[in-house]
């Protein structure tokens, strides 16, 4: 059996999918499909992929098709996506600005909707474009993602707010960013199979990094080794291996969303069992 899977280019994907991507781990073969996360969410509106890293955003429109696995999922602390402009902001005026996302089931987008739902003027653009729009004043600001978080200053730019940061302070949880997906039609043996390879493919990845460098960097939009180490650290960590407890915090976003009608509600469980 082989299976399509879809993942970002992006450093901690490419380190967690690694080893089953290189078919070091034996077991079924994959056809890896390397997207932004937007164009992944997309895809998996239409059901074409088998397995893929979604935003959890994405997820919620995503349930009656899709389940969550337990390995591979972006949760953490001081990890979430950063409002950032030319010149300081002050919040009641934002909803004056025109502002650049990196697309609309971006969990960034949920949670700046959540945060402050007067903002309606906003422009989807790929996320490694968007500081370089705000830099050059194509829009007043913009939402990043990723390598963002590290490089922004670069572009001379300045954080307004960070939406993880402020999602922490509101809930006390981690924030869950993104997660992989499975469809559901492709069954519970299947899917669990799925879910111990990914965990394998993490496990491998962090007993050799060396190893790794090379795809990260063949796909990476920072070729900068320390943005690379920091991006990593930040994005793959104990929740990647196992989501474990941070299901509370996923349950708490989808049920936020919910209750602002931002998603469908759905009575399908999270997991396969």
């Amino acid at each position: 059996m082989k299976l399509s899977i879809g993942y970002s280019p992006c450093p901690n994907d490419t380190f967690i999918f690694y080893a089953l991507a290189h078919k070091k781990l034996g077991g079924m073969g994959f056809s890896e499909i390397l997207r932004d996360v937007e164009t992944l969410n997309r895809m998996a509106l239409k059901k074409e992929l088998d397995v893929t890293k979604a935003s959890f955003y994405a997820f919620g429109f995503l349930r009656e098709d899709y389940c969550l696995l337990r390995s591979g999922s972006a949760l953490g602390r001081g990890c979430g996506p950063l409002l950032v402009a030319k010149k300081p902001v002050k919040i009641p005026d934002l909803s004056g600005l025109k502002i650049a996302i990196p697309g609309k089931m971006t969990t960034a987008y949920l949670l700046l909707q959540v945060f402050a739902p007067e903002i309606k003027n906003i422009v989807e653009m790929p996320f490694d474009r968007i500081m370089n729009a705000v830099s050059m004043g194509t829009v007043d600001a913009g939402l990043i993602i990723h390598e963002g978080r590290f490089t922004y200053p670069n572009y001379n730019l300045v954080k307004l707010i960070d939406l993880g940061e402020w999602w922490e302070e509101e809930t006390g949880m981690p924030i869950p960013l993104g997660g992989i997906l499975a469809r559901r039609d492709l069954g519970t043996d299947v899917i669990r199979e799925i879910d111990r390879m990914i965990k394998e493919s993490v496990k491998y990845a962090f007993k050799n990094r060396a190893e790794t460098r090379e795809y990260i960097k063949s796909n990476a939009q920072e070729l900068d080794d320390d943005v690379i180490d920091q991006h990593i650290r930040l994005y793959v960590n104990d929740y990647t291996l196992d989501i474990g407890d941070g299901v509370i915090a996923v349950d708490k976003l989808l049920k936020t969303a919910e209750e602002l009608n931002l998603i469908p509600h759905s009575g399908k469980p999270l997991f396969i069992d």
